[in-house]
């Protein structure tokens, strides 16, 4: 598992105020979420593996109520789907590295437009269809057909042209412009590969688990927000070398239920009446005490994607550079990280997770800078004034924050942000409301963070020859000659197919919207899972969703 530690620092909020801001945190933080590593299944890491057995897991929450993996984006159906379904590839989630699963081999054209796989011949559905090159063409095909129920897929897709069946073991996929992140795409529940049958299902009973996958459970029951039952398949023999265990499963069930509430998930833990507790926030330091005390023990992971990043609409206030980069250099990022989530707490490098394949680490670029950061305002023409913060030509520096849900972490950043001269207001508003605001461009700031193991996940929400006004706040994050740039560097990131040359291309990416504050860093997101001393080698794919192929129960 990654460790979530945090460099050492000699700037601490006070206790009272720190002690305070974590109490609070642990009822009201956004959503996070996890990623790590393998195991040693094959005798376990605990000793004998021991077959059989139930394993009882609840998350907090199920807000979309769709199992679909094709159609949705909630990272708890997800990890759900990951054990119902498979994928032409897998990623390591310790290297990044794509791996053979359903598909054995592959080649990329040169200019990344074409991709050429070889499959499996012994894999089967759990209706006993068998898996061919026909089975790829008519789920790729089919997510296209979805449309907007598939929003997620088609960004993976983006430029997709056709599949086309060269026989029944082998396949390829063309696309009219370059798509060099669609590998890595092939490796997600997103793009899994469901039975052709699936496909003539009404996409609403899809949602409802209506659906056939290869993986190696099966779907028994799932009622939206309160549980999902799943059991092995006998006969799975395909799985990835990203697992010890590719047959079949070592435990017989899984049961997911769905707790709100952080207290009563790890009440129902320590009292023994489930196995595993997944929040979709990281539990607080008390609670996970709480659980180490009662013999249980915690997994802590970075997850990878982007940063959980304050985002400027740079058509305000925010269309001062000075403005933009004295935000980037007011916040606190060690004192953020120790005081809103505990002294472990990994702080962020960049505006891609550390966890990332691609990313690269800009600490130097996110030094906390308080005297430079009203130096930089000075310079630029704003007085501060007898109340504490600039103003200029009559006008305060006042920032509205736009946000769907109350947070101590937005307390934090008005704190930081007021000793450097900046007002920040919060405005709370409904979760459409917020939807409609940032998709509208009707904000100063706002934050956002999206899952994904590849770092063209920037591109999928930043990138404004794709994401246009009307379609996200990413639309606002950049001034024209930041963004003329951008997309010639995403132009060059999406065409190159070299691991290494690629990286360098978003080594550069990051930069520039750090030097050019066109996405402030906050904090790197992870998850951390409770589990207790019966569960052996539970693990987790490279896109932070649970992966059941080697845990085990001990009796």
């Amino acid at each position: 598992m990654t460790s979530l530690r945090r460099p050492a620092t000699t700037r601490r909020r006070p206790a009272a105020r720190r002690g305070a801001l974590v109490a609070l945190a642990a009822a009201a933080l956004l959503a996070l979420s996890a990623c790590g590593g393998g195991s040693d299944a094959s005798s376990g890491a605990d000793g004998p593996v021991q077959e059989g057995g139930t394993l009882r897991l609840a998350f907090n929450q199920d807000s979309y109520g769709n199992l679909d993996p094709n159609q949705n984006f909630w990272i708890e159906s997800r990890s759900i789907d990951r054990n119902l379904v498979d994928s032409l590839t897998d990623q390591d989630p310790k290297t990044g590295e794509i791996v053979p699963w359903l598909a054995t081999k592959w080649t990329v054209s040169p200019d990344a437009k074409t991709y050429t796989f070889t499959l499996r011949d012994d894999v089967t559905f759990s209706d006993g269809t068998k898996l061919d090159a026909n089975a790829v063409k008519t789920a790729y095909d089919g997510i296209v057909e979805l449309g907007p129920l598939a929003s997620l897929g088609a960004t993976y897709l983006s430029g997709y042209q056709e599949t086309k069946v060269l026989s029944p073991t082998e396949v390829q996929v063309d696309f009219e412009t370059a798509n060099a992140a669609f590998l890595q795409a092939t490796s997600t529940t997103t793009l899994g590969i469901l039975a052709p049958s699936s496909y003539d299902v009404d996409p609403k009973k899809r949602a409802l688990g209506e659906f056939i996958g290869s993986g190696p459970f099966t779907l028994d029951s799932y009622t939206p927000a309160q549980s999902a039952k799943l059991s092995k398949r006998d006969d799975y023999a395909w799985g990835s070398k990203i697992n010890e265990n590719t047959g079949a499963a070592h435990i017989d069930k899984l049961d997911v239920t769905f707790a709100p509430e952080e207290s009563v998930l790890v009440g129902s833990l320590t009292s023994g009446q489930i196995d595993v507790a997944w929040p979709r926030n990281p539990l607080s330091e008390q609670s996970q005490e709480t659980v180490k005390a009662s013999g249980g023990s915690i997994d802590s992971n970075v997850l990878p994607g982007l940063t959980f990043n304050l985002i400027p609409n740079v058509n305000g206030v925010l269309g001062d550079d000075a403005v933009r980069q004295a935000i980037l250099k007011g916040i606190d990022r060690e004192e953020w990280a120790a005081t809103i989530f505990g002294d472990d707490y990994p702080v962020t490098r960049s505006v891609l997770d550390s966890t990332t394949p691609q990313a690269g680490d800009h600490s130097d670029l996110l030094a906390y800078d308080p005297k430079g950061a009203e130096q930089l305002l000075e310079d630029a023409g704003w007085t501060k004034g007898g109340d504490g913060y600039y103003a200029k030509d009559g006008k305060p520096l006042a920032i509205e924050f736009v946000m769907a849900a109350p947070w101590p972490g937005w307390d934090l950043v008005q704190d930081q942000l007021k000793t450097i001269g900046i007002k920040f207001d919060q405005k709370i508003v409904t979760a459409a409301e917020y939807t409609q605001l940032t998709n509208n461009g009707e904000f100063d700031l706002t934050a956002s963070y999206f899952t994904r193991a590849d770092g063209d996940v920037l591109r999928t929400f930043y990138d404004t020859s794709v994401v246009t006004p009307g379609t996200g706040p990413g639309a606002y994050a950049q001034k024209p000659e930041t963004a003329k740039e951008l997309i010639a560097l995403f132009g060059d990131e999406i065409k190159e197919i070299d691991p290494a040359k690629r990286k360098t291309i978003f080594d550069q990416i990051e930069k520039k919207f750090i030097d050019t504050a066109s996405l402030i860093p906050l904090q790197d997101r992870a998850q951390i899972v409770a589990k207790t001393d019966k569960v052996h080698d539970l693990n987790y794919t490279s896109e932070t969703f649970l992966r059941l192929n080697d845990v085990w129960l001990s009796k």
